[in-house]
């Protein structure tokens, strides 16, 4: 049995990675970028007025100003402001050359169609100076992020309609056991609903990576064996739930070995989890997660999800946030590390949701994030600052 930390560095050394693509930026979302995007253009482009009001010099603010024209978002203006003179400008409209600030337009009074005094104290600028944002050929978005609505915000901004992304992979999910069945059959008193197929499925795809569920394959040697197969023959990952522990009918580690698979892990000090298996083919990375639905869904969270990334080419820090535990948190074994489900409290700190075992998945329906309890360490005290996994 080897140590979480050891079969997640394992996991993350046996990543490849993909190959790349060009996407619409309207199918980029949750994608991970393949290359530095430069702005091709200073940003703001010009220097934007940040209001509605009027574009004029700060030293005639006590004295009437004449309106010489009106700018609204999209016009270049054709005149150039001189002392006495102001334009009348929307937000976002290129500042005329001569102006140095914008007065709201809340506080000026009108005096007659073409003249207005300014009836504040004071003024900010009010203009966004061309290229205060982004600089021509300055980085806009680095390699490796995941591709978020404001980053296509930006991505759309600096003129990259088709970014360069990483491929996604493809991954196989099975799940083994005779007692499943489909989630629309009614079980018989020795029965479940098969969940973890649909669990990995949506795990897989929050992750950007591309799903195909295999179904349900019965405890023998022949069912479990052809689905392993043809899984592996046609996906990067294979996700194996179920039939790695060591009871009578779990054959998956046995099947692997025979399909030639070599199995670089059997077990890991971890809870929930310690079953899990990891394996490579020359073309395919193999795990074999816990049957229990919490097991399969906290370990995929914690070392799928990573590996999935990593061969995405996503070499970011994992996106963990820090909490302080609103109370004391106890363990009577020590031995592994184990991770918890959690939630947010109203102030902020996070509270362990109880759990009667690894099958209780609903607990985690409540579950924000996840902690984890290093091994040799039985307590955590409240008010204590820890590491939170989002999920």
């Amino acid at each position: 049995m080897i140590s979480f930390a050891k079969a997640k560095e394992t996991v993350l050394a046996s990543a490849r990675t993909l190959d790349t693509e060009r996407v619409d930026l309207a199918d980029s979302l949750g994608r991970v970028l393949a290359e530095d995007v430069a702005s091709d253009m200073d940003m703001p482009p010009f220097n934007k007025s940040a209001m509605d009001g009027y574009a004029c010099k700060r030293s005639d603010l006590a004295d009437p100003l004449t309106v010489i024209e009106t700018l609204p978002a999209g016009i270049a203006p054709q005149k150039t402001i001189t002392s006495g003179k102001c334009a009348k400008i929307m937000t976002g409209a290129v500042v005329p050359e001569g102006a140095d600030c914008v007065i709201m337009k809340e506080y000026v009074e009108i005096l007659d169609e073409n003249q207005i005094v300014f009836t504040g104290k004071s003024t900010k600028d009010n203009i966004c100076i061309k290229g205060e944002d982004i600089k021509t050929g300055d980085i806009a978005l680095a390699r490796s992020a995941i591709i978020a609505p404001q980053h296509i915000a930006v991505l759309a901004s600096v003129g990259c309609p088709q970014p360069l992304v990483s491929k996604k992979p493809t991954v196989g999910i099975i799940a083994t056991g005779s007692e499943l069945v489909a989630p629309d059959s009614k079980p018989s008193p020795s029965q479940i609903r098969n969940s973890n197929s649909y669990q990995l499925t949506a795990q897989v795809e929050k992750a950007g990576a591309t799903p195909t569920n295999y179904g349900i394959a019965e405890d023998t040697e022949e069912a479990i064996g052809s689905v392993i197969k043809k899984a592996i023959a046609e996906n990067d990952v294979v996700l194996i739930s179920g039939g790695v522990s060591v009871g009578d009918f779990d054959l998956v580690r046995d099947i692997l070995k025979n399909n030639n698979v070599d199995l670089l892990f059997e077990k890991v000090a971890v809870k929930p989890g310690r079953p899990t298996v990891f394996g490579l083919t020359d073309n395919c990375c193999i795990f074999g997660l816990p049957g229990n639905p919490v097991s399969t869904f906290v370990l995929f969270e914690i070392l799928v999800k990573p590996f999935l990334h990593k061969m995405m080419g996503c070499d970011q820090q994992e996106n963990l946030v820090t909490a302080c535990l609103h109370e004391t948190i106890s363990r009577k074994k020590a031995d592994r590390d184990s991770w918890l489900p959690v939630r947010f409290t109203e102030t902020g700190t996070i509270k362990n949701i109880e759990y009667h075992g690894s099958a209780h998945i609903n607990a985690m329906c409540g579950a924000q994030g996840l902690i984890c309890m290093p091994k040799g360490t039985a307590k955590l005290q409240e008010g204590t600052t820890i590491a939170v996994r989002p999920v």
